[in-house]
C-alpha cells in the first residue's frame, strides 16, 4: 500500500514515537533467569486411573462412591456425560501433586444428557484414555423395598408406578451393562459387604494399615482417638534421676534406662507381638487406621522409650507404623 503520509509528518510521528518510548520504558524486566525457567513438562502419566460408576437406582452408587473416596479417589457424582473428557483432562501428570484417581458418577439422574454416554466413552477411547465401567444392580424386590424405605420417587417413575420407573431404567441401561467391566449385584450386600468389594476392585492388597503409636502423659489426658491404651507407670521413672530429668525417651541414655529394667523391654516387645495378629483384622473390618496410645505420669520419658520399642517391633512384623509424642515438650 503507498505510503500517503508527508515526509515531515512520518518524521514527525517518528520523533513522537521514539519520545513515547523514552518516557514509557518496557515495564517487565527482563534476563531474570526465575522467570525464563521453562516449566518442567509431565508426560501423561499411564498409572492416571477413571472409574465409571453407573447403574440403577438404589444399588449402591452412594455407597460405592463413599468407598472410593475412602480409598483416596477423587469422586464427582451424577456428572453430565458430555463434561467427562474435560474433567479427564483435568488430571494431573506431575507425579508429585494432583488428582491421580478419579471416579465418576453417572446415571439416568442426568436426564436427557445420559443418552451421550456411550458417545462419550467412545470419545474417551479414541482418544487413548484407559477407564474401567463399574455396574451396580439389585433384583426388583430390593429395589422397591430400598425405595420404600426412603419414600423417594425413581428418577424414571414419571406418573407411572415405582417398578414402571425401575424397568424402564433397566430397559435403558441394558446395552451399559453388558459392556461393563464390573457388575455388582447389591441385593444381598450390606454397606459393609459392598466397601469391601470395592475396595478389592479398586484396591486389592495394596492398601495398608495405617498404625500409630502415641505416647501421652496421663496428668494431661487420655488421647480421645485410642483404640488401644497401654499403662506403662509401673517402670521407674527417669524424672528422679537428676541427670535424666531434662532429657526425654527418645535420648539414648533415658531410653537405656527405662527398657533395662526388669521386664521392661520383654513388656514393649511382647505387647506388640500381641497386637500385630489383630492389626490385619482391622483392614478385614473396613477399618484403615488403628492408634496404640502409650502412657506414664508426663509424657516425657517412659511412654516416649516404649512407644519407639513397640513401633519399631511392629516395624518388623511388616506393619508401616508412624510415632507420635503428644506431651513430650509440655511440664
Amino acid at each position: 500500500m503507498p505510503d500517503h503520509a508527508p515526509n515531515d509528518a512520518r518524521g514527525t510521528v517518528d520523533a513522537a514515537a521514539t519520545s513515547m518510548d523514552d518516557e514509557n520504558p518496557p515495564t517487565f524486566p527482563e534476563g531474570i533467569p526465575a522467570r525464563d525457567i521453562v516449566a518442567a513438562k509431565h508426560e501423561p502419566r499411564a498409572s492416571n486411573e477413571v472409574l465409571i460408576i453407573t447403574g440403577y437406582s438404589g444399588a449402591g452408587r452412594t455407597g460405592a462412591a463413599r468407598a472410593l473416596e475412602d480409598l483416596d479417589w477423587y469422586v464427582v457424582d451424577n456428572l453430565p456425560p458430555t463434561m467427562l473428557p474435560a474433567l479427564v483432562g483435568m488430571m494431573s501428570n506431575d507425579p508429585a501433586v494432583g488428582v491421580h484417581r478419579l471416579a465418576v458418577g453417572v446415571d439416568v439422574r442426568s436426564r436427557t444428557f445420559f443418552a451421550n454416554l456411550s458417545s462419550t466413552l467412545d470419545q474417551l477411547k479414541m482418544a487413548g484414555i484407559a477407564y474401567r465401567v463399574l455396574f451396580l444392580e439389585a433384583d426388583a424386590q430390593t429395589l422397591v423395598r430400598r425405595y420404600e424405605s426412603n419414600r423417594r420417587p425413581h428418577p424414571l417413575q414419571g406418573k407411572g408406578t415405582l417398578m414402571d420407573g425401575i424397568k424402564a431404567e433397566e430397559r435403558l441401561l441394558a446395552p451399559l451393562r453388558r459392556s461393563a467391566d464390573e457388575v455388582i449385584d447389591t441385593s444381598d450386600m450390606s454397606v459393609h459387604d459392598l466397601t469391601r468389594r470395592i475396595r478389592d476392585i479398586v484396591a486389592g492388597k495394596e492398601r495398608l494399615l495405617q498404625v500409630t503409636v502415641e505416647s501421652f502423659g496421663f496428668k494431661h489426658g487420655l488421647p480421645l482417638d485410642a483404640d488401644h491404651v497401654v499403662d506403662v507407670r509401673f517402670l521407674k521413672n527417669p524424672y528422679w534421676v537428676d541427670e535424666l530429668r531434662h532429657l526425654t525417651g527418645r535420648d539414648q541414655a533415658v531410653a537405656d534406662y527405662v527398657l533395662s529394667q526388669p521386664g521392661a523391654r520383654d513388656f514393649a516387645l511382647g505387647y506388640a507381638d500381641l497386637l500385630a495378629p489383630m492389626l490385619a483384622g482391622y483392614l478385614a473390618e473396613l477399618k484403615p487406621f488403628v492408634t496404640i496410645a502409650v502412657g506414664c505420669t508426663g509424657g516425657k520419658h517412659r511412654s516416649v522409650a516404649c512407644s519407639e520399642a513397640i513401633a519399631e517391633r511392629l516395624r518388623t512384623h511388616g506393619h508401616t507404623v508412624r510415632v507420635m509424642h503428644r506431651d513430650i515438650g509440655r511440664d
